[in-house]
């Protein structure tokens, strides 16, 4: 017994005498930094300072203590969030993670909030967009069980702030798909992220090119200076009177003849990146914005793009083709997430008449422009694009 004590204090001794670790995560979004974070790791702690604007500004301090296998078992945060009201601005999160259970208190002068959930025993991490130390322990974690390219590993997760109070446990599944590479899906994920690693699986690079959020990611030998960047990011919130979307929602109207048109639509900005054939990927049906559905409503029976739409509430999807033509589809359904589509819904799929912007346009734009009496023209516009189709009222 006196040696099993001897090395298991030698092996401490060992671990508390290896220099920490000192790294950080930053996120970009095109050419707009989105979040940046300081990490130290000593052993099996972490400790994180990190702001971002997921659109609302938030600083957050964490501690975090982790077991042999990677998974996180204790997580303290300290969120700072200046938007929010007054007995909301601070919050403090506590979750501990059991062999069966999570169990995490959310506390703020409002009150504190329990939530306990049953986890079977599996992996269970938290997951928090734009926090990437959390993203870069939810895939070491699940790469410590895959062995060979095409292994699975799925993961239960829980979330940290207020707006996702309302979510249940979560799954997630990471895919190792090569030496040094995988992918990641999860419950409100549209799509699939990409992330690079190296031989100890610290995640290198992180993307949301083949999901809707298409955010950039990469870890950082010199820790940014998270004070300074915060400070922006709070300054320029507030000048602009608040939190705002990414992509803000707006709304074209026009009245044609008989029929009153509107189409209500997310306003994503270029931000320096590519559109044609990366943001809108080539052959795919696009959402014709951000965020929810593009919704198209006429109050008479009208053809657009060559298409009979009788009065009604419509959601316009659009196919960009990698030999220069774009298609138009007016679906039949409305209301939902701007990934839901459902071909069998269609109400009809015609070509767009495709141009070039005189100068590039910074931000999504449809509009409706009347040409005559009974005839207009919807406009779609992006960076370099011009996509218009001819509307007559019946």
């Amino acid at each position: 017994m006196k040696c099993i004590a001897i090395v298991i204090l030698a092996l401490a001794a060992c671990q508390s005498s290896k220099p920490p670790e000192h790294y950080g995560f930053i996120a970009r979004l095109g050419n707009d930094t989105v979040s940046v974070e300081r990490v130290t790791r000593r052993g099996d702690e972490i400790v994180s300072d990190e702001v971002d604007r997921f659109p609302r500004v938030r600083r957050r301090h964490t501690t975090i203590r982790m077991a042999a296998d990677g998974t996180i078992t204790h997580l303290e945060m300290d969120i700072v969030t200046p938007s929010e009201p007054t007995n909301q601005r601070e919050r403090h999160v506590v979750a501990d993670v059991s062999a069966d259970s999570v169990h995490i208190t959310k506390r703020d002068s409002a009150g504190t909030k329990k939530i306990a959930f049953a986890t079977g025993g599996a992996l269970t991490m938290p997951h928090l967009p734009q926090m990437y130390s959390l993203t870069d322990l939810y895939f070491g974690a699940a790469l410590k069980r895959a062995v060979a390219a095409g292994d699975s590993v799925t993961l239960r997760q829980y979330y940290i702030d207020r707006e996702f109070d309302r979510f249940p446990l979560h799954s997630g599944v990471v895919r190792l798909l090569a030496p040094g590479r995988a992918e990641l899906h999860h419950d409100w994920l549209a799509g699939y992220a990409d992330a690079t690693f190296d031989s100890l699986h610290h995640m290198l690079t992180y993307s949301g090119a083949r999901s809707t959020y298409k955010i950039d990611v990469e870890r950082l030998t010199t820790q940014p200076d998270v004070e300074a960047i915060g400070e922006r990011f709070a300054a320029l919130e507030t000048s602009a009177g608040g939190m705002k979307q990414l992509s803000v929602r707006d709304t074209a109207r026009a009245t044609i003849g008989a029929a009153t048109l509107t189409v209500d639509y997310g306003r994503p900005l270029a931000r320096g990146r590519v559109l044609l054939g990366n943001i809108m990927p080539f052959d795919e049906v696009w959402r014709t914005g951000a965020n929810a559905a593009t919704q198209f409503t006429t109050s008479a029976p009208i053809t657009l793009a060559g298409m009979r739409v009788p009065a009604g509430t419509y959601t316009l999807w659009t196919v960009p083709r990698k030999d220069g033509h774009a298609y138009l589809i007016v679906n039949k359904q409305f209301g939902q997430w701007g990934t839901d589509y459902n071909e069998k819904r269609n109400l009809g799929r015609n070509s767009l008449l495709v141009d070039t912007t005189t100068s590039p346009v910074e931000k999504f734009t449809v509009s409706i422009v009347p040409t005559g009496a009974r005839k207009g023209t919807l406009v779609i516009e992006w960076g370099n694009f011009r996509w218009t189709a001819p509307i007559v009222v019946i």
